[in-house]
C-alpha cells in the first residue's frame, strides 16, 4: 500500500508538479517526448522541454535548470510527478536531494494524484492548433515554445481567477483584481438595476491542494 500523497502551496515555488508526455511524428512508432514542470500555486509552466528519448538524463536536465533559473532555496520546494521510470531513476532522486528539494510520489496506477500535470497536457493537446503530428523534433520544440509562451502570459485560467498564471506567479494579480473590482464597483454604482448584487471580482485561491484533507465529520457526543 502507498500512502496517499497530500500537498499544499500557499504561494509560488513551495510545490511543483512534473510529468511527461509524448507526440507523434510523421515517422510510424517514433514519438517526441514533452517534459513538463508546473508550479502548483499559480498554474505556471516553470520549465518545459521536448526530447527524442524519455529518461533520466533528460529529466534530470530539465530539473536542474529549471530550479536554477528560479533560483530555489534548499529546504523551499517539493517536485511532485508519478512513479515513471525516469521519475524513480536513482539519478533523478539523488539530484533532487543534492539539491535540497523534497520530492513525492502518485500512488501506482492513480492519475488523480497529479491532477495539474494530467490537466495541462489536456490542455496543450486540446487546443485547435495543435498538429495531428510533428514533421521533425525542431518542430515540436517551436510549437511547444509558442503554446507555453502563450499558456504562461495570455490564458486567463478559471481555477485562478481568471488571471494568467504568470501574473500570478509573479504576484502582479492582486494589483489587478484591484483595478477589476474598481471596474466592476464603478458599473454598479451607475448602473445597479443590471445586477442582483454587488459584482465581486474572482480571486486567487489561498491554498493549492493535491489530495486536500477529508473534512472532519466527526462531532462531539
Amino acid at each position: 500500500r502507498h500512502a496517499i500523497p497530500q500537498l499544499e502551496a500557499f504561494a509560488p515555488n513551495e510545490v511543483w508538479t512534473w510529468d511527461i508526455t509524448k507526440v507523434p511524428s510523421f515517422v510510424p512508432s517514433v514519438f517526441f517526448y514533452v517534459f513538463v514542470v508546473l508550479d502548483l500555486f499559480s498554474r505556471m509552466v516553470v520549465g518545459w522541454m521536448v526530447a527524442d528519448a524519455e529518461n533520466a538524463e533528460n529529466a534530470g536536465h530539465l530539473l536542474r535548470e529549471t530550479i536554477r533559473r528560479h533560483g530555489i532555496e534548499p529546504g523551499s520546494l517539493t517536485v511532485h510527478s508519478d512513479r515513471g521510470s525516469p521519475m524513480k531513476a536513482g539519478t533523478t532522486t539523488a539530484l533532487l536531494t543534492a539539491l535540497g528539494v523534497e520530492y513525492s510520489f502518485s500512488r501506482p496506477r492513480v492519475s488523480n494524484d497529479n491532477p495539474y500535470s494530467e490537466s495541462q497536457f489536456k490542455t496543450l493537446k486540446n487546443t485547435p492548433r495543435f498538429p495531428e503530428r510533428f514533421a521533425s523534433l525542431a518542430h515540436a520544440r517551436a510549437f511547444v515554445d509558442e503554446f507555453f509562451e502563450h499558456y504562461n502570459h495570455h490564458h486567463r485560467h478559471s481555477g485562478i481567477g481568471y488571471h494568467t498564471p504568470a501574473s500570478v506567479h509573479l504576484g502582479h494579480h492582486t494589483t489587478i483584481r484591484a483595478h477589476r473590482q474598481a471596474v466592476l464597483d464603478h458599473a454598479y454604482a451607475t448602473q445597479p438595476h443590471r445586477f442582483r448584487r454587488p459584482p465581486i471580482a474572482p480571486a486567487v485561491p489561498d491554498i493549492a491542494w493535491i489530495n486536500p484533507p477529508e473534512p472532519n465529520l466527526s462531532q462531539s457526543a
